[in-house]
């Protein structure tokens, strides 16, 4: 079969987000099924969760930097292939110790998400990637949705292990289409051959700027996640059902700050809407607090202004992560990848923080404080990163 030369169409780079996505949540409601049936305590099959996240850090580091050495095509393809194997070994598995081992080599599929970032920037100016990179989001948003109710129905109906044949059999089919339909479209030139066996753009400001911003608006999202089930037990004696809702909502808003930036994002430009949406960002914690000042504390007023914070991060995601791959767009993997190895940090950090905070202060107040600190942080990085593009624009790179 001849390799294609176009680029990939707008909806296999999407499909590779939302596979990348769905592998991490689709089986969290067979998680206690999987711990009995290999005889295993719950503490070790939820490694299932953490090593998987600790791994996507450490690959999208390594196959970042290798897609501008080799290439977008090849690496994509071979990470979507470890992807199928490792999902038929957590099928096949019999241990609990070869099914954790499968399932970290599984974080090679998160490659999908790294690459099609790289990609976008590849194939698309800024602004125009920007709005690009707004309708990935959306996939990032409805996908986490749609992930464990799948999860769910397969295992009732089929058992656990039909989730992981389900991961393969839909990564077998990817990996067939994106050898269809994905060409190359890494750039090479030859004054970036040497940047690009380095971990070059650490030494950019610009870069750390916009990545942190992209960083920080993803953890506002995990200190909500983190925080919020405590808050609407301890705080509103929320039901489990009426939970799912309220956690729902902050994703809804990610979707709705998504159309959003996909319309206005080449329009206004990259900078103007990174710093809107942390503004909106901060707005919902801001919001939160007023009413619970007011009195009015309700479940209702606190969980429907955080939605803010979904939105302003459907705003800025995109467009951080379109200024962060454009300091140096031949270098487009490595800042997809090494901008991806920040968000996992960042946010397994702020979660381990919320959860410490949580449990020793827990309220309505605490969660809404930790989210402005984080919506802020933010606001403060996006700033920075303005600064910075507008002292490069003007012909000084104020990167060294």
């Amino acid at each position: 079969m001849p390799v294609p030369t176009s680029p990939p169409r707008l909806a296999t780079l999407v499909a590779l987000t939302a596979v990348s996505t769905l592998t991490l949540n689709m089986f969290l409601p067979a998680l206690v099924q999987i711990a009995e049936d290999l005889d295993a305590d719950y503490g070790t099959v939820s490694m299932a969760i953490a090593g998987y996240l600790a791994v996507t850090a450490l690959v999208q580091m390594v196959v970042g930097p290798l897609s501008d050495r080799v290439g977008r095509r090849p690496v994509l393809l071979a990470s979507i292939a470890v992807f199928v194997l490792a999902s038929v070994g957590c099928a096949l598995s019999q241990d609990v110790w070869v099914f954790l081992g499968f399932r970290v080599l599984q974080a090679a599929m998160i490659s999908g998400h790294a690459l099609s970032l790289a990609i976008v920037r590849d194939t698309t100016a800024e602004d125009e990637a920007a709005a690009r990179l707004s309708l990935i989001s959306m996939a990032m948003a409805i996908v986490p949705m749609l992930g464990p109710l799948a999860g769910g129905l397969l295992d009732t109906a089929l058992g656990w292990r039909a989730i992981f044949w389900t991961y393969a059999g839909v990564g077998a089919a990817l990996l067939v289409w994106s050898n269809v339909d994905v060409g190359e479209t890494r750039v090479v030139r030859a004054e970036t051959t040497e940047a690009k066996g380095r971990l070059a753009l650490l030494e950019f400001p610009r870069f750390w700027a916009y990545a942190l911003t992209s960083a920080f608006s993803t953890g506002s999202f995990f200190v909500f996640l983190t925080g919020a089930p405590l808050v609407a037990a301890r705080d509103f004696g929320v039901s489990t059902a009426a939970l799912g809702w309220y956690i729902g909502s902050i994703t809804f808003g990610f979707f709705c700050g998504s159309a959003f930036s996909n319309r206005f994002s080449k329009r206004l430009g990259v900078n103007r809407m990174m710093i809107a949406g942390r503004v909106v960002g901060c707005a919902g914690p801001l919001l939160g607090l007023m009413w619970l000042t007011l009195g009015f504390e309700s479940a209702l007023f606190v969980f429907g202004s955080t939605i803010l914070v979904g939105v302003g991060n459907g705003i800025t995601t995109p467009n951080a992560n379109a200024g962060a791959l454009n300091v140096n767009p031949d270098l487009a993997g490595q800042a997809a990848g090494l901008g991806g190895a920040m968000v996992v940090s960042v946010g397994a950090c702020l979660t381990w923080g919320t959860g410490l905070l949580m449990d020793a202060y827990g309220s309505a107040w605490m969660l809404l404080g930790l989210l402005l600190a984080a919506t802020l942080t933010g606001l403060a990085l996006s700033l920075w990163a303005r600064s910075l593009q507008q002292v490069h624009d003007v012909g000084d790179t104020g990167d060294t």
